[in-house]
């Protein structure tokens, strides 16, 4: 980001040097059960997935990634902002930057599991009904073990993971 409107960060693809980094945002929204927590392994293993906001000091400020479930849908995972830059575009900013990759990926739709209800919405997210999957592809998709996957099926076993949580789509 650039020009008149600079807000003192930048959104770029996210490297292995950052995961560390990474883990500490993420970590207090763990410790408040906001987020779930990942294993470093699982964060190296998914870097690619990840963008980042960086400050003018070149410090890590947000995270968030963009995990493919099917052919034209994806999730928006680990967003996470540093408590100093909340209200400052850093976490639109960031959701902007994976519903642009979302786009070049080509797909249609987006998912997130959340307790921020309001800044989603705010952001075109709608609460999830049923149905919002073809049989066929839940069929598929039942045989994913990913925890998003089984998140968006609202399935039984995710269950006690996701309470108080609030399953969104955003069609793009």
């Amino acid at each position: 980001m650039s020009g008149e409107s600079d807000p003192g960060f930048i959104i770029r693809r996210a490297r292995t040097s950052d995961v560390p980094r990474i883990q500490e945002l993420v970590e207090p929204l763990v410790q408040r059960r906001i987020l779930l927590g990942k294993e470093m392994v699982t964060l190296y293993e998914s870097v690619q997935e990840f963008r980042v906001a960086q400050d003018a000091s070149g410090g890590l400020i947000g995270c968030g990634a963009l995990h493919v479930i099917w052919s034209d849908l994806g999730e928006v995972r680990t967003l996470a902002v540093a408590d100093e830059w909340l209200g400052k575009g850093v976490g639109r900013a960031l959701l902007g930057r994976l519903e642009g990759d979302a786009r070049e990926l080509g797909l249609d739709r987006l998912f997130c599991l959340t307790f921020e209800v309001d800044f989603f919405a705010r952001n075109g997210f709608e609460e999830m009904g049923e149905g919002s999957v073809d049989p066929q592809v839940y069929a598929e998709l039942l045989r994913s073990n990913d925890e998003g996957v089984a998140e968006f099926l609202d399935l039984a076993r995710v269950k006690p993971n996701t309470l108080g949580n609030t399953r969104m789509l955003k069609h793009l």
